[in-house]
């Protein structure tokens, strides 16, 4: 396992997590993803020096620990510019603590986006080993 590699990688996630806080709207958001996703990937098919899903899964957990931890500690400043999500945490199983909720459903959204990342770094070393031979 590359540690390294993966909390070096997870800063995409810090950024992400401060940025959808203070920055980038909702409807943008799953761009950026997608192409932290593929640079991530590529890096880990590249760097990882082999496993390159369980890489992909370790990123996606730690990216999650950023994330949530951001939108509990700025939940007001955060809620504040994505109504959507407002409006949706209202209608979930606990509407009365959105910031347990986030708890709860973050590292499953990691591990969830942890599986794609994994999927994609395991294409990517594919390819990559393709090309170097």
């Amino acid at each position: 396992m590359n540690w390294k590699l993966v909390i070096q990688l997870s800063l995409f996630g810090l950024a992400m997590a401060v940025g959808t806080v203070f920055v980038i709207p909702s409807k943008v958001e799953p761009f950026c993803w997608l192409v932290i996703f593929l640079i991530c990937a590529y890096l880990i098919a590249t760097r990882a020096g082999g496993r390159p899903f369980l890489h992909g899964v370790l990123l996606g957990v730690a990216n999650s620990v950023w994330i949530t931890a951001a939108h509990i500690l700025l939940y007001d400043l955060y809620i504040a510019s994505h109504a959507e999500e407002a409006a949706m945490m209202q209608s979930m199983p606990m509407p009365a603590s959105p910031r347990l909720m986030m708890a709860f459903a973050g590292p499953v959204i990691g591990l969830l986006s942890g599986i794609v990342i994994g999927v994609l770094a395991w294409i990517a070393s594919k390819i990559v080993a393709r090309l170097k031979a």
